[in-house]
């Protein structure tokens, strides 16, 4: 399989949640589908969703829920 490392589209803090009291969207080990929502970036109160634009199984996380983010900086790594 090959390994693919999405990254941010835009620059702004990332969230795995969509809310604290709710549980993250996709964990490592995880089979998303294309259109997914993977995590959320927060710029100016505004949350644009990371939404996944191919299948494939979640290997890891580059970052933390709630880390500063700018585009282009990994996100995850997906198996495809």
């Amino acid at each position: 399989m090959a390994l693919k490392t999405i990254q941010a589209p835009i620059p702004g803090t990332f969230y795995r949640k969509p809310s604290p009291d709710q549980p993250v969207f996709k964990e490592p080990g995880d089979i998303i589908a294309a259109g997914d929502t993977v995590g959320l970036i927060e710029v100016m109160k505004s949350f644009m969703p990371v939404v996944a634009e191919e299948g494939g199984k979640l290997a890891a996380f580059h970052i933390e829920n709630e880390d500063p983010v700018m585009a282009g900086d990994p996100l995850y790594d997906l198996e495809a």
